[in-house]
């Protein structure tokens, strides 16, 4: 992997973390603590990791917008239809 074109790399993991992102709003029946139970990171942490991305590129992110895109609606609407 070290050989590839540093662009593309960039686009292979965008796209890769978009899918990431996909699957975990599908998948509404897993819960954040299973998440972390298993892996070690949640919905909440990858909102917090993009947000700190952006900070650190100088491009300061609401955390809350962020949570709305990783979850797909509001934080707060997705713990009232899915957090058990």
């Amino acid at each position: 992997m070290s050989d590839i074109d540093p662009q593309l790399r960039t686009e292979l993991e965008a796209a890769a973390f978009r899918r990431l992102v996909a699957h975990l709003q599908e998948r509404t029946d897993v819960q954040n603590i299973d998440l972390m139970n298993l892996a070690g990171f949640c919905r909440n942490c990858l909102s917090k990791w993009y947000a700190a991305a952006a900070t650190e590129r100088g491009n300061a992110i609401d955390l809350e917008a962020v949570r709305e895109y990783v979850y797909g609606m509001s934080y707060a609407e997705w713990k009232a239809r899915y957090q058990k």
